[in-house]
């Protein structure tokens, strides 16, 4: 069982950033994946960024590539989501996700709105 804690989020205007955090209830290295996915209204929930422990690579969607970051720390069972550049299209329920082998786990979920 892993448990999830967000926080972050919030009000933005475009152009601005954000940093969401997701703290983990055991070490990141113990998961197959951590990471961030996003849904907005009428949309599915789609993967934002995500980090694989086993080869320490991490996966960007092609629409926040070069503007998120995500990044851990290890000690903490932490990561976190750098938002810059943020657009208005960026509007969603964020959602922290953690996986291990035959479980998923979600965190409760935080919202970002960004105002043109």
């Amino acid at each position: 069982q892993v448990q999830l804690v967000e926080s972050g989020g919030g009000l933005v205007q475009a152009g601005g950033s954000l940093r969401l955090s997701c703290a983990a209830s055991r070490n990141i290295f113990s998961l197959n994946t951590m990471g961030w996915y996003r849904q907005a209204p009428g949309n599915e929930r789609e993967l934002v960024a995500r980090f694989i422990p086993s080869i320490s690579n991490t996966n960007y969607a092609d629409s926040v590539k070069g503007r998120f970051t995500l990044s851990r720390d290890i000690a903490k069972n932490t990561v976190y989501l750098q938002m810059n550049s943020l657009k208005p299209e960026d509007t969603a329920v964020y959602y922290c996700q953690a996986k291990s082998i035959g479980s998923n786990y979600w965190g409760q979920g935080t919202q970002v709105t960004v105002s043109s």
